[in-house]
């Protein structure tokens, strides 16, 4: 006989405690962490929680409906197995919840041993739906996004909305907080549309100096300018028959932003230098981190463009308002950490659980994949809440709206006893000040770089240097 893979998560929905009592018994002596509901609210409740690796479910419970337990179980997790037990009479239910995504099914009085059997092929299953699962976070843009950003409502309302826009050609503007995913929202929308097979070209307009954002959007004649010793074609063109991604739009220039209007109402584009019209096959959309009438009235975006712009909005919601995605996404992570680093760390211990679920989470969903993947590197067999290196409480803001004065240290100091020196742990200390600080300050400026660079008084090249050191 075949054993079930060691150390999984097993959830019991059984409103029969002998039932109970004799799965666990076999499912420990096996290594596995059983978890047990006597009915099937408990069970949602224990499965949102928990996200057990599978589930067996006793189809005939005293609250809830098996295909209606079923149904739910596989929002929390369309991937798990779920293993349906129910009585000889009702083989035709059972059968049924197969056809409505069960993996398998058994009759009481069942085997204990067959159980066990069915239930290691599910998941030995899951096992290497998890290794493709670590690959699809690899190439990100063929994944499919409720796989990349979890099962909640949010991202279900998210995924309604790119099925409704990605068929058309609609400019699409995806608004939230940095790190939350607007752009693989957009890579969905372009993922799901006639134009999959054209090319997908994000740009960073916060991460372009204004002396250079035209020649890179629109490229260059040679000759336009003293080194441009050969034509260049920019963003525009090379994303001719596929869809262009502009990212950070409150960082274009006003001047700019005529030329981009122009682009979009004309559909053809003129070089730095150049005095040909150029015709260019795209679709645009959009990412800011504060809505485009708030840009408007700060003078930042010009309200025709805003009115082009603004044909379809989706808001991508922080991760803090959608924490039934956070334990999703901790294992989505940790899966593709293992994949890389060649470790087997299985999963996370109950208070490491309850941290990532209290934490604010200012970098999103970002931070987050970067926190789980220090985690399996630290982590043998389990993350436990010493392996998250999480920053401490973000600086408070000033009245003045400069940015607050931030504690004196991070809330998960350094280990000395971990080989740090002195200078090494000051320098450790500061580092995560700074990021904390910038965080902050980036979120009070709707994650404007240039006036974030203002406000903490150094110059923009320096500020762009620290973000992407520190990967905000």
């Amino acid at each position: 006989m075949l054993e079930t893979p060691a150390g999984a998560k097993i959830l019991v929905v059984d409103d029969v405690p002998e039932v109970c009592k004799l799965l666990t018994r076999f499912l420990e002596r096996d290594g596995h962490t059983v978890l047990v509901a006597a009915d099937g609210n408990l069970g949602l409740e224990l499965a949102r929680k928990e996200l057990p690796d599978a589930t067996v479910l006793d189809y005939m419970l005293p609250d809830i409906k098996g295909p209606e337990m079923l149904k739910e179980l596989r929002k929390v997790d369309a991937e798990m197995p779920i293993l349906i037990v129910t009585a000889y009479a009702e083989v035709a239910s059972a059968v049924e919840a197969v056809k409505l995504g069960a993996y398998d099914y058994c009759t009481k009085p069942f085997d204990p041993e067959d159980l066990i059997h069915r239930l290691g092929r599910a998941l030995r299953e899951r096992d290497m739906k998890r290794k493709l699962r670590g690959l699809y976070t690899w190439v990100e843009k063929d994944a499919p996004l409720r796989e990349m950003m979890g099962t909640s409502n949010a991202v279900r309302h998210i995924v309604e909305q790119v099925e409704v826009v990605a068929g058309t050609d609609f400019t699409v503007v995806t608004i939230g907080e940095t790190g939350t995913g607007k752009e693989l929202v957009a890579r969905a929308i372009h993922h799901n549309s006639r134009r999959r097979d054209g090319p997908f070209v994000p740009v960073d307009c916060g991460a372009i100096p204004e002396t250079l954002i035209e020649s890179e959007l629109f490229g260059y004649e040679k000759g336009a300018f003293t080194g441009a010793e050969r034509l260049k074609t920019g963003h525009f063109e090379n994303a001719d028959k596929g869809t262009l991604f502009l990212d950070e739009i409150g960082n274009l220039p006003l001047m700019t932003q005529t030329r981009f209007l122009r682009a979009l109402q004309e559909r053809c584009i003129r070089r730095v230098g150049g005095n040909e019209e150029v015709p260019v096959d795209i679709r645009v959309i959009v990412a800011g981190n504060r809505n485009l009438d708030r840009l408007v009235n700060d003078g930042k975006l010009r309200p025709d463009l805003y009115y082009r712009l603004s044909e379809f909005v989706i808001e991508v919601p922080p991760l803090r308002k959608r924490q039934e995605d956070i334990i999703f996404l901790c294992k989505r992570f940790l899966d593709a950490a293992n994949l890389d680093l060649d470790k087997s760390v299985r999963g996370f211990s109950e208070d490491a659980v309850q941290r990532l679920l209290s934490y604010h989470w200012p970098g999103n969903v970002r931070e987050l994949r970067n926190v789980i993947r220090r985690a399996a590197l630290l982590a043998d067999d389990i993350v436990h809440v010493n392996h998250l290196l999480l920053s401490g409480s973000v600086p408070q803001e000033s009245p003045a709206g400069t940015p607050g004065r931030a504690e004196a240290f991070p809330e998960q100091a350094p280990d000395l006893e971990g080989g740090l020196n002195l200078k090494d742990y000051v320098r450790e200390h500061v580092r995560q000040l700074e990021k904390r600080i910038i965080s902050r300050t980036l979120a009070q400026t709707g994650g404007n770089k240039s006036k974030a660079a203002r406000l903490l008084e150094v110059d923009y090249k320096t500020l762009h240097t620290k973000c992407k050191q520190y990967d905000l």
